[in-house]
């Protein structure tokens, strides 16, 4: 097959081909980013550490320290699922 015998026009099909795939793959990224938990706002503070106390404000470390709190038992939580489902799959 020749790409100069083919009618006028055939590439736009090929574009909306392509950006529906996009919008299509866009739409399977943001499902799983909801799923799984990527859409917090506090993440942020999960790089702070106890060194940098003397950089922030009381407030902003004491935050810091909740959001690290939660994450850590939310991270156990996720663990424990997995390794439940694990031991009913053997």
């Amino acid at each position: 097959m020749n790409l100069d015998n083919l009618p006028d026009g055939w590439t736009i099909y090929i574009w909306l081909v392509a950006g529906a795939l996009i919008v299509i793959a866009a739409i399977i990224g943001i499902r799983w980013a909801a799923k799984n938990e990527q859409f917090d706002e506090d993440i942020k503070y999960l790089v702070f550490d106890e060194n940098d106390k003397d950089k922030m404000s009381p407030e902003e470390y004491k935050k810091s320290r909740e959001v690290l709190e939660k994450q850590m038992k939310r991270r156990e939580e996720v663990l424990k699922q997995k390794e439940e489902e694990k031991q009913r799959r053997e």
